[in-house]
C-alpha cells in the first residue's frame, strides 16, 4: 500500500471570494490585493474556487488563472509557506480529475473534491465512495472531502462514510460545511490528526471544533477578518479559554449577520467599503449588491468585528 500523503498543517484558511468587474470578468488586481492582505493577516492558507470563489461559474482557464495568481503573489511577497488548496469540484468524475491535473500545474498543492449533486438518488454511499476513492487515485496532489449538503442537494456524508474515505492513502483531510461538531469529534477522535485534518466550513463552531480536535477553520468569515481568527487560535494555543470565548460570541454573531446579508456578494462588499479594493459584483445567476446595502443593512456585529481586525 502506498504512503500516506501528509495532510495540510493546521490553521485558519480562507475560501478567498473571486473579486469581478461589473462585466463580471476576473478583477485581477483586487483578487491579489485580497491573497495579499489575507496572507498578511497570518492565513495559514487559502482556498481558490470554494463556494465563496465562485467555482462553478468559472470556465476552467480561469480556474487556472486564479490559482496561479494566487500562487504568484504569495511567493513574490515572501508567503512561500502560505498553502494553496484549490476547489476541482465537477459533476463527472472525469472532468474532476482534469481540473485535480489542472490545479496541480497552476501551483496547488492540494484539491478539495465536491460529491457530486447533478443526480442525487444515485449517489448512494457506495458511488460516494468509489467517486471520492477514484479521485484520489489518479489525482497528482492529495485531495480533501467537501462535504456541503447546501450546495450538493442535500447530500450530507455522515463520519462513517469520511472515515472509510480517510483510509485510502491520498486522501488526506476534510471542510466540514455541515457545521457538524459532534461528526467532526466522532472523527478526530478516531483519525490521527497527522493523517487527516477535520476542518470545520463555518466560523460559527471555531472555537468549539478546536475544543473538539479541529485543525483550525476553513470559513468565509476571515475573508473580512483574518487576524481575529489568527487571534482566536492564538488564544487557544495558549489556554487563554475566556478570551477565545469572547472572540468566539462575535464570530458567531457576526457571520450570523454575514449569512443574512448574502455570503459572497456581502464579502465582497464588505471589503471593499471597509478595506478599500474590489467591487461587490458576482457572476448571475448570484445577485450583486451595493455598498449602500452595507451602510442600511444592521450589521452590528460585523461593524465590531471589522474595528477589532484593524487594530488587531
Amino acid at each position: 500500500m502506498a504512503s500516506k500523503s501528509t495532510p495540510p498543517p493546521p490553521g485558519v484558511y480562507v475560501p478567498a471570494v473571486a473579486f469581478m468587474t461589473e462585466d463580471e470578468e476576473l478583477d485581477r488586481p483586487s483578487i491579489e490585493a485580497h491573497v495579499l492582505r489575507l496572507a498578511e493577516g497570518g492565513v495559514k492558507g487559502i482556498l481558490v474556487q470554494g463556494s465563496n470563489g465562485e467555482a462553478q461559474h468559472l470556465s476552467h482557464d480561469e480556474r487556472r488563472n486564479t490559482i496561479r495568481w494566487t500562487r504568484d503573489i504569495l511567493d513574490n511577497n515572501g508567503f512561500k509557506d502560505v498553502v494553496v488548496i484549490a476547489g476541482t469540484g465537477a459533476q463527472s468524475t472525469r472532468e474532476t480529475i482534469q481540473l485535480c491535473g489542472e490545479a496541480k500545474s497552476a501551483g496547488a498543492s492540494y484539491a478539495l473534491v465536491l460529491t457530486p449533486s447533478t443526480w442525487p438518488p444515485q449517489m448512494s454511499k457506495a458511488n460516494i465512495i468509489r467517486f471520492h476513492q477514484t479521485i484520489a487515485d489518479q489525482s497528482p496532489i492529495p485531495t480533501m472531502i467537501y462535504n456541503f449538503p447546501t450546495v450538493t442537494a442535500g447530500i450530507d456524508l455522515d463520519s462513517d462514510t469520511i472515515a472509510t474515505l480517510a483510509a485510502h492513502p491520498n486522501i488526506v483531510g476534510i471542510k466540514l460545511s455541515c457545521g457538524n461538531v459532534g461528526k467532526l469529534n466522532r472523527l478526530t477522535s478516531s483519525l490521527s490528526s497527522s493523517e487527516f485534518a477535520t476542518f470545520p466550513g463555518k466560523s460559527d463552531v471555531f472555537f468549539q471544533s478546536l475544543m473538539s480536535g479541529g485543525a483550525g477553520v476553513i470559513g468565509a468569515l476571515p475573508n473580512i477578518a483574518p487576524r481575529t481568527h489568527v487571534r482566536l487560535l492564538q488564544y487557544f494555543n495558549e489556554g487563554k479559554f475566556d478570551d477565545a470565548v469572547k472572540l468566539q460570541e462575535l464570530l458567531g454573531h457576526a457571520d450570523w449577520e454575514l449569512g443574512r446579508l448574502g455570503s459572497i456578494a456581502g464579502i465582497k462588499a464588505i471589503v471593499a467599503r471597509h478595506f478599500g479594493y474590489g467591487a461587490p459584483h458576482v457572476r448571475g445567476p448570484l445577485v450583486p449588491l451595493t455598498l449602500d446595502d452595507v451602510q442600511v443593512t444592521n450589521l452590528s456585529n460585523l461593524n465590531e468585528l471589522i474595528n477589532i481586525e484593524k487594530t488587531v
